[in-house]
């Protein structure tokens, strides 16, 4: 491995032996249904349309347009009419690069999901003990709960059979996604080509579904070739000058490592960093304002207050906007907001925000800066984890940042199908 002089050592390469194994047609299948609106309550979004390779698997946005927007990425506006989005999503949705990989354990920007035995099946989720068994990874326990969102998948109650049995119980509208699946004779087919265990397909439930959706995640957004990953690989000439300066801040004085750690460039920890709050906040049932509390909402530990995951930043140039709630448009605000999260906080603009109009809505957006309790609370909280650096060091950053992105991202295993077997259309 090439030398450095670095506080934090390297990570070792990633390679195949890294990842979860993933049966090819359970893959395939899972390419379908990722991109099939037939997993939505109102057959109108798909995981896809959040979550697009044109938009390094996010959507260009701050704040997603779930459930009711019409188009895709950037030009995604909030709809028209009775079908308009009622609010946004309440946080960025997050990129999916090497979610695969067997070290991965914690999921979601407050860590909602998690590999734990809490409640006896292996996961921690918000099903609690309702998840079914049967899960093959942390992965595939994601899959389950965008359909379960009001914003993101499920719809508004009354709009829909899925939306209307969630409200009653947040396992009961998986049995009616499942149905609607399995009962196109071609998913059925295939299913039981898949699944060895799989006779028939009336046998398919949300769990076959949920671990096809993972397999395709795991082999299509799987991404070990970048500069970086060939540097450590052993090929000193991967990195431009910039780029290697920049890895040696981040490895040494800037103090990205201690939290961007290991081969995944993140501890799975959650830390405070003071992203700018705005938009409806992922409120608590108890909750009068429109705040995101981060961890706490999950951990109920007040220690945990506003601190978010540490993403991982494979393919991060791609992925813009950034923070949990995409505060910061460019890497070079994100990595300044590091530095002085008390200035960074104090200067932002709700312009620095992108999101797409609806008049209905701007009103709240930015409602939580009228409550100065609620921000002198959250900037109670902030520590820079980053020293101060020269605007050259900052580009020397930003370099390094950029040769994480990988060399084959325009040749995936599977790509955008160009039509499902629900016949809907594909995002």
């Amino acid at each position: 491995m090439p030398a450095v002089a670095a506080a934090e050592p390297l990570p070792a390469a990633l390679s195949a032996a890294d990842f979860h194994p993933v049966d090819h047609k359970q893959a395939a299948l899972g390419q379908l249904l990722f991109y099939d609106k037939i997993l939505s309550g109102n057959k109108n979004i798909s995981c896809g349309t959040c979550h697009h390779p044109k938009f390094g698997t996010s959507d260009g946005l701050s704040l997603g347009i779930g459930e009711g927007g019409v188009g895709l990425g950037t030009d995604r506006h909030a709809g028209t009419g009775h079908s308009r989005i009622e609010r946004r999503v309440p946080r960025n949705a997050p990129a999916l690069w090497n979610l695969g990989a067997r070290q991965v354990h914690t999921l979601m920007h407050d860590g909602r999901i998690s590999a734990a035995n809490t409640y006896g099946n292996a996961f921690n989720t918000p099903a609690e003990e309702w998840l079914p068994e049967g899960i093959d990874t942390v992965l595939a326990a994601q899959a389950f709960f965008p359909l379960t969102s009001e914003t993101e998948m499920a719809g508004g109650t009354g709009e829909n059979e899925v939306a209307g049995a969630v409200t009653d119980r947040i396992d009961n509208g998986w049995p009616i996604v499942a149905k609607r699946v399995r009962t196109i004779p071609e998913y059925g087919r295939k299913f039981v080509a898949a699944f060895p265990h799989i006779t028939a397909p009336h046998e398919v439930t949300i769990v076959e579904i949920a671990n096809a959706l993972a397999a395709f995640q795991a082999v299509e957004f799987r991404s070990i070739d970048s500069p970086f990953d060939q540097y450590l690989a052993g090929d000193a000439t991967a990195l431009d000058a910039p780029q290697k300066r920049g890895l040696d801040l981040f490895y040494g004085a800037a103090n990205c490592a201690s939290c961007h750690s290991g081969p995944l460039l993140s501890d799975q920890k959650f830390h405070a960093i003071g992203v700018p709050p705005f938009g409806p906040g992922r409120t608590r049932r108890f909750d009068l304002i429109a705040r995101d509390v981060g961890r706490l909402g999950e951990s109920d530990r007040l220690e945990d207050a506003y601190k978010f995951r540490t993403p991982m930043l494979r393919n991060v140039a791609l992925t813009a906007p950034y923070g949990h709630n995409g505060a910061h448009q460019t890497l070079a605000e994100m990595i300044r907001q590091h530095m002085d999260p008390h200035a960074a906080f104090d200067t932002w603009t709700p312009a620095s925000a992108r999101l797409p109009k609806a008049d209905w809505l701007q009103q709240a957006d930015f409602l939580i800066w009228q409550d100065r309790s609620e921000i002198d609370r959250q900037k109670r909280v902030l520590s820079p984890s980053s020293p101060l650096l020269s605007a050259a060091q900052v580009g020397d950053l930003v370099a390094f940042l950029q040769a994480l992105t990988g060399t084959t991202l325009d040749t995936p295993p599977f790509g955008v199908p160009t039509q499902v077997p629900s016949g809907l259309p594909v995002d």
